[in-house]
């Protein structure tokens, strides 16, 4: 029925799906799926992030105590406090727990805007060792 002008006769359509059944809903489903999965490359991230974040604050508090230590002049804790701050800001993992979900959220958005569904991280992440890409009839990838 798509694509057509129908001007005088009646069309009798059978409906062979319909709602959650269809292929669009499935699409969406995967789609879904995909993206709430986490592609092997986040849980490193994350078991990094789990040491990193606390290794971080612990030096954070040792730079406050050796300005305070150390530093003789009236506002050392001032400065003691700075310098403890500018240890997390430099060093946050932040960047390092939000930029790989985020990553991988922009491949399957820009991916799906041009008409590819990514079907998750993990796909996109093995993606880079694709030496050979067969297109069949309906204009399926397979790898």
């Amino acid at each position: 029925v798509g694509a057509t002008v129908n001007q005088l006769s009646t069309i009798l359509i059978r409906v062979t799906a319909s709602g959650n059944s269809t292929v669009l809903a499935q699409i969406v489903r995967l789609m879904e799926k995909a993206q709430a999965q986490k592609a092997p490359i986040e849980a490193q991230a994350d078991r990094v992030a789990c040491i990193f974040a606390p290794t971080v604050m612990v030096l954070s508090f040792l730079t406050m105590i050796g300005w305070m230590i150390f530093y003789h002049d009236s506002d050392r804790f001032f400065v003691a406090i700075m310098s403890a701050i500018s240890v997390v800001v430099v060093a946050c993992p932040c960047a390092l727990g939000l930029a790989t979900p985020t990553a991988v959220m922009v491949g399957t958005g820009v991916g799906a805007s041009l008409g590819l569904l990514i079907k998750g991280g993990a796909v996109l992440e093995g993606a880079h060792s694709v030496n050979t890409v067969i297109f069949d009839k309906t204009g399926t990838l397979t790898t």
